[in-house]
């Protein structure tokens, strides 16, 4: 057996261990859930749900996340820094999801968890020239390294706490952007972020069955900020180090629907002048329930488009940017062709 091939197989069975303990374990976390009280109670317009639902279930993705890579991955000094974050990360939304913590204090928590990861050597420091023009193809950041690494861990944390709105939708995404980076990290021959990346979407896989509609418990804000740290960490880790490939691109593209729903919650609030940090029912999902879509449509269109991105940075990692290019040209005609019949069919004259 040849090295590629090792790695693979060690890939398929840290996926197959954190998808059975998060699938072993969320039933346990949901019963412990109910007996602390930790229930998401319908109270606003943003929630989708009519009854109370246990919300706690990151717990288990948590589990299943550390069980495979203490077994299977290599603990450097970086991915040291990345799990003291993450513990930091999961206690904090773990508090906040039974006691509702103040948004300022979170934020605080967050940029600490960021600078942890930062001080064991996770951070930003060269990207793809986004100056075509520039015969440096590479942009160091210098002093900016740091203040860049921090915006961009807190960002991804809570980006996918943004779209946790439906039923299976953030767990869905997550598990699509892991399998993607999974995918570039078996590419560039890159084994540690692989079975890095193949524990988190495992343990995600292994929670979905419950969490999809009708969810029978949510992951709240222990699972979502959770995913969100170590899909921003390992991005850089991953992704940005790699100069063979588009630095700058591949991570946005893999992260970015969960990108642009909290840019475009953020500047829309601040323009509303309401706090940017207040929940509201503006997000993509709940627009698409506006437009009448029901929630697994919903899911399905978001799971599509969030697919796209990640196949797009894969063909780009693979074939270059022409290639990439032209896929996703084609990929749009075809969807806008698609979504033309589709709203056809749900609109006859």
């Amino acid at each position: 057996m040849n090295l590629e091939q090792q790695m693979v197989v060690y890939v398929l069975v840290a996926l197959g261990v954190s998808f059975l303990v998060s699938f072993a374990s969320t039933p346990v976390v949901k019963q412990l859930a109910v007996r602390i009280g930790a229930m998401d109670v319908p109270k606003d317009d943003r929630r989708m749900h009519n009854v109370p639902i246990a919300r706690i279930g990151g717990l288990a993705i948590f589990f299943g996340f550390i069980v495979s890579v203490l077994l299977f991955a290599k603990i450097d000094i970086e991915f040291r820094g990345i799990l003291f974050g993450a513990v930091i990360i999961v206690v904090l939304a773990l508090i906040d999801d039974l006691i509702n913590l103040p948004a300022w204090l979170k934020f605080i928590v967050q940029i600490a968890a960021a600078l942890v990861a930062v001080a064991h050597g996770v951070v930003i420091e060269v990207i793809s020239n986004p100056n075509i023009f520039s015969d440096n193809p590479w942009l160091k950041l210098g002093v900016l390294s740091v203040p860049v690494t921090v915006i961009w861990i807190v960002a991804i944390t809570n980006s996918v706490n943004f779209i946790d709105g439906l039923d299976g939708l953030a767990v869905g995404v997550s598990s699509i952007s892991s399998i993607s980076m999974l995918i570039i990290a078996i590419l560039v021959s890159e084994p540690e972020i692989a079975i890095i990346m193949a524990a988190l979407a495992g343990a995600c896989i292994g929670f979905m069955p419950y969490n999809l509609n009708p969810a029978k418990i949510f992951m709240g804000d222990t699972g979502a900020t959770f995913i969100g740290y170590i899909l921003a960490t390992i991005s850089i880790q991953g992704l940005f180090k790699f100069y063979a490939i588009m630095s700058f691109a591949v991570p946005f593209l893999i992260l970015a629907l969960p990108i642009f729903d909290i840019s475009f919650a953020f500047f829309r609030r601040l323009l509303a002048g309401k706090n940017p940090m207040k929940p509201d029912r503006g997000h993509v999902h709940h627009r698409l329930i506006d437009m009448g879509f029901n929630q697994k449509q919903a899911v399905a269109i978001m799971y599509t488009l969030s697919g796209i991105l990640g196949l797009t940075a894969v063909v780009l990692t693979a074939s270059g940017e022409l290639r990439a290019m032209l896929f996703i040209i084609g990929v749009i005609i075809v969807a806008v062709i698609s979504a033309r019949v589709f709203l056809y069919d749900r609109n006859p004259k």
